[in-house]
């Protein structure tokens, strides 16, 4: 026996750790992706399947009452008024979009080092976090359907000094007043309303929903996702940066933002994902496509609002 696989101590011979560990079984865990997050706006959207791929959203054009009522004891007439309310000739459709990746794996990686866990559906489940990952940036970022480019101008205000003050909150809900849902922030963006409410001396309650525990404003939970960028970046390494604050209402009895998927996909893997196999070549790898088909609407203009140019890197000193 080697010099190095024996330890002495106080003259006792002992097997050394180095020896000793090429005969332990090694406790592993599944692969790690640090860019995963819990993805709570697809959590707590309401999603609503299609069966064609294209969501219409048919409006009553917007003005003055429509309609005049016959609604009083000394009635000035006994003709009911009579009349009818205007649809939108144009009403806008919302197209699925799809996100996409293809998974190889070695046939012969697969066969042989699959235990304890299996290749394919490490890779296929790393893929499919992604994927998700991607989607919930398009719900919120996508130039066509985003939720940041189809807010109405009326439904889009500044803060009043820069940093989320609880007075910016209020006005947030002034815009979303009929059974607003959730405020949608950055991490930073939240720790900045966070410093600005303990300079107020009103500290936010919690709220526990979705099996997630949450700031609230108003009874109103304000849920974290970092895909509302800061500077443009999902992580800013500045102290300071710029940044939007969401309040949404959700579901389609609302008329509030719904989120889009297309239903009954063949080689469904689940909401609006499709895992397919698509052979395996003459070099023995196997071959997955993964395809999402997403979108999301705004039924009503008031379901959504947000609040521009929020600085997330106001401090104090509370001494």
């Amino acid at each position: 026996m080697s010099k190095e696989n024996v330890e002495t101590k106080e003259g006792i011979n002992a097997l050394g750790a180095k020896a000793a560990y090429n005969l332990a079984n090694v406790t592993k865990t599944k692969p790690q992706y640090g860019a995963l997050t819990p993805k709570w706006l697809t959590k707590l959207l309401e999603f609503k399947g299609l069966e064609t791929g294209i969501f219409r959203v048919n409006k009553v054009v917007e003005g003055e009452t429509p309609l005049d009522v016959l609604c009083s004891q000394t009635k000035k007439s006994d003709i009911i008024p009579d009349g009818y309310v205007e649809y939108e000739t144009e009403p806008r459709e919302y197209r699925l979009n799809s996100i996409s990746t293809i998974i190889n794996v070695n046939t012969a990686i697969e066969d042989v080092y699959s235990a304890p866990y299996d290749q394919v559906q490490e890779q296929l489940g790393l893929a499919i976090e992604s994927l998700r990952e991607r989607q919930e940036s398009q719900l919120i970022n996508n130039d066509d359907y985003g939720l940041l480019k189809n807010i109405a101008d009326s439904q889009r205000i500044q803060t009043r000094n820069g940093a989320p003050t609880p007075d910016d909150l209020d006005e947030l809900i002034s815009k979303v007043w009929k059974e607003p849902s959730f405020f949608l922030a950055h991490p930073r963006a939240i720790a900045a309303f966070e410093r600005e409410c303990t300079k107020r001396g009103v500290p936010p309650v919690t709220v526990n929903i979705a099996g997630g525990t949450f700031l609230a404003w108003r009874g109103i939970p304000i849920i974290p996702t970092d895909k509302l960028l800061v500077d443009g970046l999902k992580n800013p390494q500045s102290e300071g940066g710029k940044t939007n604050i969401l309040l949404i209402r959700t579901g389609e009895a609302k008329r509030g933002v719904i989120g889009l998927f297309q239903a009954g996909l063949k080689n469904e893997h689940s909401r609006g994902l499709s895992v397919r196999f698509r052979g395996i070549d003459d070099k023995g790898v196997a071959s997955y496509l993964l395809s999402l088909y997403c979108s999301a609407a705004i039924l009503a203009d008031d379901a959504i609002a947000v609040l521009e140019d929020v600085e997330v890197g106001e401090y104090y000193d509370y001494d």
